[in-house]
């Protein structure tokens, strides 16, 4: 038995709860994902549809789409409309909806580089109180 016959849903992956994402992150990915083509993995909703969708303001959603790209979740392109009068104007954003995998890797990747900043940053402080344990610092 079809419990979804008229496939009025989207899934979302798991791994989303995994990259420190707030809620309004969240909630904008998952009505990218439920918009997106499946064939393409991309839609074009403008800034103020996402926000009525979620109940935020358009510049709120503006910085969770740049948090959501600069995470590597979605990659947006600018686009333009050519009105009847031929002046061409600014579209949407196309969002494409990137696999979640890399994501995931590129949010790993940045862990371990502060991991590492860290480190470092304790090595040298100790080799500074080291410094200053010298007779004659």
């Amino acid at each position: 038995m079809n419990h979804f016959p008229n496939k009025n849903y989207f899934t979302m992956p798991n791994e989303i709860f995994s990259l420190g994402l707030n809620a309004s992150e969240i909630a904008v990915y998952a009505y990218l994902r439920c918009l997106e083509s499946r064939s393409t993995y991309q839609c074009w909703p403008s800034y103020t549809t996402i926000g009525n969708a979620i109940g935020r303001a358009k510049n709120t959603v503006m910085r969770y789409v740049d948090a959501l790209a600069e995470k590597g979740l979605i990659y947006t392109e600018p686009t333009s409309v050519l009105m009847r009068s031929g002046i061409k104007k600014n579209g949407n954003l196309r969002y494409t909806l990137r696999p979640i995998h890399e994501a995931v890797e590129l949010f790993h990747d940045r862990q371990m580089a502060a991991v590492e900043r860290a480190a470092e940053r304790q090595q040298i402080q100790r080799k500074l109180s080291a410094m200053d344990m010298l007779p004659g610092a």
